[in-house]
């Protein structure tokens, strides 16, 4: 995959970094294992349960397309890029050729044989089909009505992506003016960033909601290449640390941050290290506290961006399989001291035997698992764990090398445990909520599958803690917090294990499960105040304001973004920062910096 690397790639295969679904895994020598069923493809060519409903395209036929062509269209590319198909049908109704539209069939990429099971799913980004390619190149310069509509199409979006994050239209518009339709979102956000510090033509300032009243053009690029000037010095002044010298964070194709093996961060509990002196930037040095977290693999340059707007700041990478039985492999930027920290106690088990003893019975001599993968947002289906079963049961004992292999990569996968003879499950929620710092129970009250996707999205307790354990002298009299992307408050659970008072907590979390169990944990353990917030882009400048004014300010600001556009396993839409998910990254950005400013005029 594309992205950050590590010298331990190779041994973490298995490993799906993932807070998302799992990529489907292939066992083609096994695929005759199950009786064959009825064909999973239906009269129109769709997988079933992938099928466009009608509605949709009698839309496209109510625009003037002719029903066959939108078939044969959403058939050629699928029906969730509805901007994708419009500009392929725009395209062939220009031409005139609906026959154009070439089959699957019949252009030498024959469909795989699609399976009844609902853990493996398509991965139809794979899929190559040189014909249909070089049929769709020849015809993109055919019309300008697409390029047209395309371009304002992605212009608008990125309009809209930038005043949601609290920048005004003019300064979203000139920004696409300087920098260009096809730049990166956050190079308009450093666009209208450098503007605002250069003062380039009455500039609208997010933060104060003032017009800048200077308009000296060649001061504006003076002053830009200024700050440009100062911003590699600064790269250069801390561009030292654990991990030696740290890439341009420019997130330049040509390099990439990389990965620290073993991945301990600056330091933890059994490991001796060189000591780490981290010098921050002036303007990233508390109040308040900040901690960011997002998964260590990620898409080539979104470290590098992510460290470039919080202050420049190097990311700590750690893998939680250093302080528990479960692999969790994360980045944090963060302003905290690194000096004394102490981890929780007792030491949480770190093998999968010394969490769950009552395994090892039927625990094959054959499987070699002492750990456990990344805790994923799923489990495997009854149908998996069944063809192992039936599997193993026809294959002598020990199963021969093929069937071995098999079984592993499956069980490595899913986080299968054995619970029988030949028998495998997924972990219960109650066994991730301990491997993750929980308390028992902690997401009981939701049903099953939510339970386990908002625990697989979640912060690992114990690691936090070893971080934020630093606070704890620093605020005898407790803590006041804001929260984002809470999830299930896995900060806020470890803020309570290290024995820190919350006096309030401001928490944003648009998830209504996560919202229940956050609250229902709240009112059984803490006697602060929690105000709730569902939706981060309602958090405007003057509502942080009168929270700061509220509780004298934040000690503390910490969260992590949704990472379903950044994980490795979501290859369906792996957009980095630019995905919709994702990109909810700038507002914690956008808010840290209101809360600093808003604390800096008390």
């Amino acid at each position: 995959m594309a992205g950050l690397t590590s010298d331990s790639d190779d041994n973490d295969k298995f490993e799906w970094e993932s807070d998302g679904e799992a990529a489907p895994s292939s066992a083609p020598t096994l695929r005759n294992l199950d009786a064959p069923g009825p064909s999973t493809l239906n009269s129109n060519g769709w997988a079933n349960g992938e099928a466009t409903s009608t509605s949709l395209v009698e839309e496209y036929v109510t625009m003037g397309f002719p029903k066959d062509m939108v078939v044969k269209g959403i058939k050629e590319i699928g029906h969730n890029d509805v901007n994708a198909l419009l500009e392929l049908l725009l395209t062939y109704k220009a031409l005139g050729d609906e026959g154009a539209l070439g089959d699957c069939s019949t252009s030498g990429c024959a469909c795989p044989n699609v399976q009844d099971d609902d853990d493996d799913d398509l991965d139809s980004d794979n899929w190559d089909n040189d014909n249909d390619t070089g049929g769709r190149e020849h015809n993109s310069d055919s019309s300008g009505d697409e390029d047209f509509l395309k371009e304002m199409s992605a212009k608008d979006e990125k309009i809209n992506l930038l005043v949601d994050m609290g920048f005004s239209e003019d300064e979203a518009n000139m920004a696409m003016t300087t920098c260009g339709v096809d730049a990166d979102l956050c190079v308009l956000v450093d666009s209208i960033s450098a503007s605002r510090v250069a003062g380039d033509c009455h500039s609208r300032n997010l933060f104060d909601d003032q017009v800048m009243d200077r308009c000296f053009d060649s001061f504006g690029e003076r002053e830009k290449a200024r700050l440009m000037e100062e911003r590699k010095k600064k790269r250069k002044r801390y561009g030292g640390g654990s991990h030696g010298n740290r890439s341009s964070l420019d997130g330049s194709d040509d390099e990439q941050m990389h990965l620290p093996n073993p991945m301990v961060g600056f330091n933890l509990p059994g490991y001796r290290r060189p000591s780490v002196m981290r010098m921050l930037p002036q303007q990233a040095i508390g109040p308040p506290f900040f901690y960011y977290e997002n998964v260590a693999r990620t898409p080539r340059g979104v470290w590098e961006t992510i460290s470039r707007f919080l202050y420049d700041i190097e990311p700590e990478f750690v893998d939680s399989m250093h302080l528990s039985a479960a692999a969790r492999k994360r980045g944090y930027i963060h302003n905290l001291p690194i000096e004394n920290r102490s981890p929780l106690l007792p030491l949480p088990p770190k093998t999968i035997f010394e969490a769950f003893p009552h395994y090892k019975k039927w625990w094959p001599s054959w499987d070699p698992r002492r750990q456990l993968n990344c805790l994923q947002t799923t489990v495997a289906s009854a149908k998996t764990t069944e063809r192992i079963q039936c599997l193993l049961a026809r294959s002598s004992n020990p199963p021969p090398p093929s069937v071995q292999k098999y079984v592993i990569d499956e069980c490595r996968k899913w986080n299968l445990v054995w619970v029988g003879k030949n028998k495998v499950a997924p972990l219960e929620p109650n066994e991730v909520e301990y491997l993750l710092g929980f308390p028992r129970d902690h997401t009981r009250g939701v049903g099953k599958t939510e339970r386990y996707k908002s625990l697989g999205n979640s912060f690992h307790v114990d690691t936090v803690a070893y971080h934020l354990s630093v606070l704890r002298d620093m605020f005898p009299n407790g803590v006041s917090v804001l929260s984002l992307f809470t999830g299930i408050g896995g900060g806020e659970v470890a803020l309570h294990r290290l024995g820190i008072h919350m006096r309030a907590v401001v928490s944003v979390e648009i998830g209504e499960a996560n919202r229940r169990i956050l609250r229902g944990w709240w009112d059984q353990t803490q006697t602060g105040t929690l105000i709730e917030v569902a939706d981060v882009k309602s958090l405007t400048p003057d509502i942080i304001a009168s929270y700061v004014g509220r509780f004298g300010g934040f000690d503390l600001v910490i969260g992590g973004s949704p990472c379903n556009n950044l994980a490795g396993s979501n290859r369906h839409h792996r957009d980095g920062l630019e995905g919709e998910q994702s990109s909810l990254f700038y507002h914690y950005f956008r808010i840290l910096d209101v809360v600093k400013s808003a604390m800096a005029r008390m």
